[in-house]
């Protein structure tokens, strides 16, 4: 006579083997997710230190001749480039009448979820200001 457990042989191994990969799985999204986050949050950094720096290329002359608040475009970008070169990476930037973009794209390497390369991007403005004596 066969006893009943005899027929679910290996099913406490199945339920095993499922259970381990969900929290491997679930390991997988906290870790690489936290990963691109903190990504995200340097790219946002970056681009925005970035454009800060841009922005204190402040075309002198003309805000003491005209008024107008400007940049000098070569120079903002120089800055803002350097920068990002500082920190070893680069961006894209553009510099309009007394702003600059900075836009900043990182590659995060996923170590326990099985898809490839995860790539992030920030784009962040600053603009130059004068300030008037309080």
């Amino acid at each position: 006579m066969m006893s009943r457990f005899q027929d679910e042989r290996g099913a406490l191994s199945t339920f095993l083997a499922v259970i381990a990969l969900a929290l491997l799985m679930a390991a997988g999204l906290a870790v690489d997710g936290g990963r691109k986050v903190a990504a995200l949050r340097e790219a946002s950094h970056l681009a925005d230190n970035a454009a800060r720096a841009g922005a204190q290329a402040v075309d002198l002359d003309a805000l003491r001749t005209t008024g107008e608040l400007r940049l000098h475009p070569e120079e903002a970008t120089s800055r803002a480039a350097d920068y990002l070169a500082s920190l070893g990476h680069q961006g894209q930037i553009q510099v309009a009448e007394d702003t600059v973009t900075v836009t900043v794209s990182l590659t995060v390497h996923p170590v326990l979820l099985p898809i490839g390369a995860i790539t992030v991007t920030a784009t962040e403005t600053a603009a130059a200001i004068t300030e008037e004596p309080a």
